[in-house]
């Protein structure tokens, strides 16, 4: 039906009217005045012909004579309202003046208004303007009903109204059919405030009684869900809301409010705190919920003296069974292993923030658990010990536990475990202190020889405390993301450009930036040195894309590699991974390997030089001169650069021995068609020395220290390119003077 408000303004539109009169006259007259009036009349001389034309079309509205022969205005009118689609057809039955009994048989027909016959044309079309804007708001509110009904029924909501009576049970309950089917009753049903209670399970019948009563006496808001069992017997969770209701004189005669089905709300927020506090591969409680229930536990201690401990487990050689196996065996291997360790403990899952204070007195004993911190460590806390003896009995059961046989991967595999214990309040007062302390306890345990527990001890701490916490953290460094890599550029000094980069290591430790020096040891000591090298390929072929990308870098990065990841049968394919992945060149990775490292396990390396210098990588020897290499082997090897260790260039122009194993070096690597790039480069004395002495490529303080990446395109474009640096005037002038000597010789 078109809008009638738009009709008054629109002259396009017309609304359209169907006008009944068996009277050719009167109908002529009437039809003419409303057309005049801006409507689109139809006429109808007879009741068969006007449900004719109802039959084919829908009018507006229907202008009807109450006299007439054969059917007449009121018959035609009850038979138009129960054909379906016209039971809201606005319909103005035209009576006799005065005639009230037909304006009550016209109501009683179905009519929607009444007019008197007369000439006043202007009342009748303000009379069916008014008519039709009432049927269009009739409408509209229909349709937002609809809407809204379905609104309700999409999110399991309906509406309820209740009305009190002479008790708080009985009254008058009525729900809107969207509220019916809530609790799984068919739209015209009926459900008595009696039947709602019934539908609680009885354990929590006696606690809802006890919120609507207080609710009623207070004549507060209601806000609460319900545990229900429906009709069709599915257990659903209801939320309830309700707003009292007063009357004049203030007094609450009933209440208002809506029902709604939270049940998948509720199951799917139940899994999320679930995902947020527990472990998804071995369902034990994640570090967050570890560090609520040892923080809950710690306060529980203060308030009444006694002890409490944690202990840290680490699964020792976990990462050779997970290479070896693969992941889905590590995977497995995890899961057995935290079964195992939650056995060794009163474990209990089911401890969740707002549930402790409900339990006693004694309720943080419910907080003992073991817990996952992530890949192989576990945590199990004790909230309630009476001496560390009890502490070292259940590190003891965890140890007995995990050194039962596994299947894994179709095979059987041991492990072992090592436990380090901390106790509240000796070992520290917070979390945060017991957490360190007994991961240095367990750390001293796996530098012992593992597979045993220990207590965290005073003597722990000083140098050796340091190293066992600089190895705790640097385990969880690549993870954390804590690792950077900073690049010295090589200078061709003779043409004063960048032919390359050398990536070295830091570790950004609490903001703190730590020196290859200070962990690269501790690295290599503990085989950590392999992960740590394995990413900082990965990282330097990334970053070889990025400048690539920002400026046009072509040349290579060099990463410092143990020559126990040369023995590595699948080092190929971890480079050609790493440079396939950012797409650049395997020539974008240099890989250096000391020449001590180099001579120590020559046989085992020699492979994989080859493969690599297959591919494309070229292959450096670092700190070369201090290693003693067999001449003979040098002629063999797929090398293609060989750096002058700092010692030599340290000393040039001041010792005549420097000199002459430089110039013996360079030679060497010139006879071997060898690059030769000289470190340790600090003041032009030096670079004036190994210019003269034939070495072109240098690296050092006097060029750049090594910096963070993002600097170095700044350092090009303000020392590089503007030729302003003290050693490019030096390098140009050694140049000269070198021209103009062979110039002499030459004349």
């Amino acid at each position: 039906m078109l809008s009638i408000e738009s009709g008054a303004h629109d002259p396009l539109h017309r609304p359209k009217l169907l006008l009944v009169d068996d009277d050719e006259v009167s109908l002529m007259l009437i039809a003419a005045a409303l057309r005049d009036r801006g409507f689109d009349v139809t006429e109808a001389c007879s009741g068969d012909r006007a449900l004719q034309l109802l039959s084919e079309r829908s009018p507006d509205a229907v202008v009807l004579d109450a006299m007439m022969p054969g059917r007449d205005g009121f018959e035609v009118c009850r038979m138009l309202r129960a054909t379906p689609g016209h039971e809201h057809l606005p319909v103005l039955m035209l009576t006799g003046l005065d005639d009230n009994a037909s304006i009550t048989r016209a109501f009683e027909a179905g009519a929607t208004d009444f007019f008197v016959k007369s000439h006043q044309w202007s009342l009748l079309a303000g009379r069916l303007h008014y008519l039709l804007r009432a049927s269009q708001t009739r409408q509209e509110l229909e349709r937002s009903k609809a809407k809204l009904a379905r609104a309700q029924d999409l999110a399991r909501m309906g509406s309820f109204d209740w009305r009190r009576g002479h008790d708080d049970v009985t009254g008058t309950f009525m729900l809107s059919p969207e509220g019916l089917r809530v609790f799984g009753m068919p739209p015209h049903g009926v459900l008595s405030m009696r039947q709602l209670l019934r539908m609680v399970p009885e354990a929590e019948r006696q606690g809802l009684a006890r919120i609507l009563r207080d609710v009623l006496r207070t004549s507060s808001v209601l806000a609460t869900d319900v545990p229900v069992t429906v009709v069709d017997g599915r257990q659903r969770i209801v939320h309830v809301e309700a707003e009292p209701e007063f009357d004049e004189t203030g007094h609450c005669f009933g209440y208002t409010g809506i029902v709604q089905d939270v049940t998948d709300r509720r199951a799917a927020e139940d899994r999320i705190r679930h995902l947020a506090n527990f472990d998804a591969l071995s369902g034990l409680p994640n570090r967050r919920q570890l560090m609520w229930r040892a923080e809950r536990a710690l306060e529980a201690a203060r308030r009444s003296g006694h002890q409490v401990a944690l202990l840290m487990i680490d699964i020792d050689r976990f990462k050779v069974i997970n290479d070896t196996l693969g992941h889905a065996a590590g995977d497995d291997l995890l899961v057995e292993v935290a079964r195992r360790l939650r056995a060794c403990v009163r474990h209990s899952d089911q401890v969740m923030e707002g549930t402790l204070e409900s339990q006693g007195s004694r309720s943080h004993r419910s907080l003992e658990a073991v817990g996952r911190l992530g890949g192989d460590e576990f945590v199990a806390l004790l909230p309630e010990v009476s001496s560390e003896a009890d502490a070292e009995r259940v590190a003891q059961r965890m140890l007995d536990a995990t050194r039962e046989p596994i299947f894994v991967g179709g095979q059987e595999c041991f492990v072992t475990a090592s436990v380090g214990i901390a106790m509240f309040p000796r070992d520290g007062a917070s979390v945060a202190d017991l957490m360190r302390n007994s991961d240095v306890a367990m750390y001293s345990v796996k530098s012992a020889g593992r597979n045993a527990q220990a207590l965290y001890t005073p003597h722990l701490s000083g140098r050796g405390r340091e190293k066992l916490e600089l190895e705790s953290a640097l385990h969880k460094a690549i993870e954390r993301d804590e690792l950077v890599l900073h690049y010295q550029p090589k200078i061709d000094v003779r043409a004063a450009r960048m032919v390359g980069v050398e990536a070295l290591m830091r570790w950004n430790r609490n903001g703190t930036l730590v020196p290859p020096g200070d962990f690269i040891p501790l690295a290599e000591e503990t085989g950590l040195i392999v992960p740590l090298s394995e990413w900082a390929v990965r990282e330097a072929a990334r970053q070889a894309k990025a400048w690539q990308v920002s400026f046009g870098f072509a040349d290579s990065v060099a990463v410092n590699l143990p020559n126990r990841l040369f023995e590595r049968s699948d080092l190929v394919e971890h480079i050609h991974q790493a440079v396939s992945t950012y797409g650049v060149p395997h020539r974008a990775i240099q890989l250096e390997i000391t020449e001590t490292g180099l001579m120590r396990d020559l046989q085992n390396v020699i492979p994989s030089l080859h493969r690599l210098n297959e591919i494309g990588v070229e292959i450096s020897i670092d700190d070369f001169g201090t290693g003693y290499s067999s001449l003979a082997y040098l002629t063999t090897l797929p090398i293609s650069e060989v750096k002058i260790d700092r010692g030599f260039v340290r000393d040039l122009g001041i010792t005549p021995q420097s000199s002459a194993v430089v110039t013996a070096i360079i030679a060497l690597a010139r006879s071997l068609g060898l690059r030769v790039v000289a470190e340790g480069v600090e003041n032009l004395r030096q670079m004036e020395v190994l210019h003269r002495l034939g070495c072109g490529v240098m690296q050092g303080y006097l060029f750049s220290r090594p910096i963070p990446p993002d600097d170095l395109e700044a350092w090009l474009r303000n020392t590089i390119l503007p030729r302003r640096a003290p050693w490019i005037g030096q390098a140009g002038a050694l140049e000269a003077a070198e021209a103009a000597r062979a110039q002499t010789l030459g004349g």
